[in-house]
């Protein structure tokens, strides 16, 4: 990977993980994905790898309690620009988080690795998008408080792909579809036709990643031997998982890979 091709694909997603500036991180992140596509890193994925339980991230935002989050106005541009950086921050959590689904979990099918490797690499462009928005607003990555939340979610999920798969693509990423018609509308009413773009382009990554969230949580469900409703609702319980709450964006949901009886049962809620 630039220079170190011969090196494994455990070893290339830690050096990513461990890439504490955004550029330098984005940057790691295409380059792996480009690498791997080219069959010049080694499949190791059953190797032993040191414990990341805190990837590299800069100094800056400062992070405090997601109660303490000041409320976000898109109808003044100190508001907007605040909003926006909100959305830099879950996309540059969400790299980390694809790089870890893809280095801590091992001994799963080579498709699986394909995929998070995908989902990290759009990631990282949703944070270049972004910040390269918020920058013509005269504003930069960092210049808004900020919270942990989304890692916080990987270190409860830490010890299972089944319970990653559930907790995060199913229930956080869902969540944003969810809430991404709401926000555009706001963006809208604001005039900035460039974030409405970049959001469309969102959604539609943000979509395939909950499919391959989906397609992994049922297969390791099947290879288990569980029924993957109640397993999910078990574990929205027993992890204590963020409330799922109206309104759904049922069309984006169903893209996605929900199946109609779990799009009823929101429904119900």
């Amino acid at each position: 990977m630039g220079g170190t091709a011969l090196a494994s694909l455990s070893q290339c997603l830690a050096v990513c993980l461990r890439a504490a500036q955004p550029q330098d991180k984005t940057a790691c992140v295409h380059r792996l994905r480009q690498d791997w596509q080219a069959g010049a890193i080694p499949f190791d994925a059953s190797a032993p790898r040191p414990l990341i339980d805190q990837p590299g991230q800069p100094d800056r935002p400062v992070l405090i309690p997601p109660q303490q989050v000041p409320r976000r106005r898109a109808d003044t541009l100190a508001g907007r620009a605040a909003l926006i950086h909100a959305l830099a921050h879950i996309e540059f959590n969400a790299i980390n988080l694809a790089l870890d689904a893809a280095y801590r979990f091992t001994g799963l099918p080579r498709a699986y690795y394909d995929d998070w490797l995908r989902v990290a690499d759009e990631e990282a462009r949703h944070f270049e998008m972004l910040a390269a928005h918020l920058a013509t607003l005269g504003h930069g990555y960092g210049d808004f408080p900020a919270h942990g939340g989304l890692w916080e979610m990987a270190l409860k999920t830490a010890h299972d792909p089944l319970v990653r798969m559930a907790l995060v693509p199913r229930v956080l990423e869902a969540r944003g579809l969810d809430a991404t018609p709401l926000i555009v509308g706001k963006l809208k009413a604001a005039g900035d036709t460039r974030m409405v773009e970049i959001l469309a382009v969102i959604e539609r990554d943000e979509i395939g990643h909950v499919v391959i969230g989906n397609h992994w949580y049922r297969w390791l469900c099947e290879a288990r031997g569980q029924e993957p409703d109640a397993t999910f609702r078990q574990l929205l319980v027993d992890y204590d998982a963020p409330p799922l709450r109206p309104p759904f964006n049922l069309a984006a949901r169903r893209k996605a890979g929900f199946s109609e009886d779990e799009l009823d049962w929101l429904a119900s809620l």
